[in-house]
């Protein structure tokens, strides 16, 4: 386990290039504008679900199981404008210009106008983040 990460600065729309690793079992999540999870989990099954990584935790499942094996180097290409979110998991277009339907549980709050941080979850098993590359959303 780990500690979460918040940043200083609040953003609106953007595009977000993250990519991540996690030993076999952990289970975490980067949390866009701090209320949209971005599940990331060590999950072998073929079954993808709104549990599963790649989904928008607890509403979005992904369209594919696009994750690699634990311990492998992944990454992450998230555009989020308004709502609306777009979802690349290792090259693969999981979720495409979807509606998040509400904030998620463990959210930094509900206030879903405002920008908000980037909040990278670690306190539910260990993971490294790097190459993390935050851009405005044209």
């Amino acid at each position: 386990s780990g500690s979460n990460i918040i940043t200083d600065q609040k953003f609106t729309d953007f595009k977000l290039h993250i990519e991540f690793r996690y030993p076999k079992g952990s289970n975490s999540g980067v949390y866009l504008r701090g209320r949209y999870e971005v599940q990331i989990i060590d999950d072998e099954s073929e079954q993808t679900s709104n549990h599963t990584i790649g989904s928008i935790y607890g509403f979005l499942p992904p369209s594919e199981m696009a994750a690699k094996k634990a311990g492998e180097w992944q990454s992450y290409d998230i555009t989020l404008v308004g709502r609306m979110v777009t979802v690349v998991l290792n090259g693969k277009t999981v979720i495409c210009d979807r509606e998040i339907p509400g904030i998620t549980g463990s959210a930094l709050d509900s206030n879903e106008g405002e920008p908000g941080p980037l909040y990278l979850q670690g306190d539910h098993g260990a993971i490294d983040y790097r190459n993390i590359i935050l851009t405005p959303a044209k």
